[in-house]
């Protein structure tokens, strides 16, 4: 399983970015996406939160059940593959102007 985690954190934001090349409207696709991932994934955390206030029950121990929430996994997934996408968007468009600078 670890394995996996770690191949996908490099295959997935380089298919994003094989993709994003081959058909440029993907990108706008993507943030869409990235866009709803952090609403969900931050009103899952915003509400959770608030749940724990309003009970007035322990952090450490209520929260933790967030982290089993599968719709908070999968939005968390998204963000994590999205960000190292941008990084390797980044990255390239550096590497190529520092090889060919104006």
């Amino acid at each position: 399983m670890k394995l996996l985690l770690i191949l996908g954190s490099i295959f997935i934001p380089a298919w994003m970015y094989y993709i994003q090349r081959r058909y440029r409207k993907t990108h706008i696709m993507f943030t869409f996406a990235a866009l709803f991932a952090a609403l969900v994934f931050g009103n899952i955390v915003a509400t959770s939160i608030y749940q724990v206030i309003k009970n007035n029950t322990v952090l450490m121990t209520d929260i933790h059940a967030i982290l089993l929430n599968p719709f908070f996994q999968i939005s968390g997934l998204y963000l994590g593959a999205y960000f190292l996408y941008l990084l390797f968007i980044g990255l390239l468009k550096n590497l190529h102007h520092y090889n060919h600078p104006d």
